[in-house]
């Protein structure tokens, strides 16, 4: 029990739902930078929570969450790909409510201006942005308010992280699309369900196999759970992409550069991989030649 996301079914319902632990991930994304306590499960958090809505999609692609704000918390964006590949990085300036302690709503407490974007961006075709207020307490509750408003979805979330482990669990009420359907549903299905799923416990959530936790929830209901899916860190970047950035600011700014530093290094965010380009090297993106 590593990196892992379990889907799984209420037969003859119209619920899916999926449960994603995380551990060996969420160390090595956290060893790329020194995060206070709180931010570190802030970015648990959102780990899973891409891990989680990515299992939804039906796309190649992939599917992110960026925080964005003002103030000592400037930003922390999380994301996975259909391949179950997951990074995460956070800026931030120092703050004493980050050490107070590692509840990760002390970060959204200090937010200011924040605003939530969801990126899917499917491998062809057009790519989507939902904005979602951080209005809540806590993620989960600001991701619930989205799918409910949004995506009118009825989705229930909850999410656990500490310094060594992440965890999460969602279930949806699908859409049903036939009277048949609608006369054969028990309406006290989805608020029995999300009672029983608010009783989950950080610990279980985190420490506990999936099948375990789905016993604990619905052991009363007829659960199916296909087979569970490996998750893992992985990182996009790649010299070519650096070098389509560098093209970006344009031969100008990349000479200016070149003045104050000679080679140009670029260090990924994400999994700290530094590329470097020689002057010979940037000034041939343009078709120039060193003078």
């Amino acid at each position: 029990m590593s990196d892992l996301r379990q889907r799984f079914y209420i037969e003859n319902c119209p619920v899916r739902g999926e449960v994603v632990h995380l551990e060996e991930v969420l160390h090595t994304i956290l060893a790329q930078r020194d995060y206070p306590q709180a931010i570190r499960n802030l970015l648990g958090e959102m780990l899973t929570s891409t891990a989680l809505l990515a299992s939804t999609l039906k796309i190649k692609g992939r599917i992110s969450l960026q925080i964005q704000a003002s103030g000592a918390f400037k930003w922390a964006v999380a994301e996975c790909n259909d391949q179950g590949q997951l990074r995460a990085c956070a800026d931030f300036e120092e703050h004493p409510k980050f050490h107070e302690n590692g509840n990760s709503s002390v970060v959204l407490s200090t937010l200011e201006q924040p605003v939530l974007f969801i990126n899917i961006e499917p491998e062809f075709g057009d790519r989507y942005q939902g904005i979602v207020p951080l209005d809540k307490d806590d993620l989960a509750g600001c991701l619930m308010q989205y799918y409910d408003l949004s995506a009118q979805i009825p989705t229930h979330l909850v999410l656990a992280s500490n310094d060594q482990k992440a965890g999460g669990l969602l279930i949806q009420l699908l859409p049903r699309n036939s009277e048949e359907e609608r006369q054969q549903i028990d309406e006290d299905l989805w608020p029995r369900l999300t009672m029983l799923t608010s009783t989950l416990k950080a610990e279980e959530l985190t420490d506990l196999p999936a099948n375990e936790i789905l016993y604990r929830l619905y052991n009363e209901e007829d659960v199916r759970l296909p087979e569970t899916e490996v998750l893992s860190f992985g990182c996009t970047c790649s010299k070519e992409k650096s070098a389509n950035a560098l093209i970006q600011i344009g031969a100008d700014a990349v000479r200016e550069t070149l003045e104050v530093q000679n080679p140009i290094e670029m260090d990924c965010q994400f999994c700290n991989t530094r590329y470097t380009f020689t002057a010979e090297e940037a000034l041939g993106l343009f078709g120039q030649h060193v003078s």
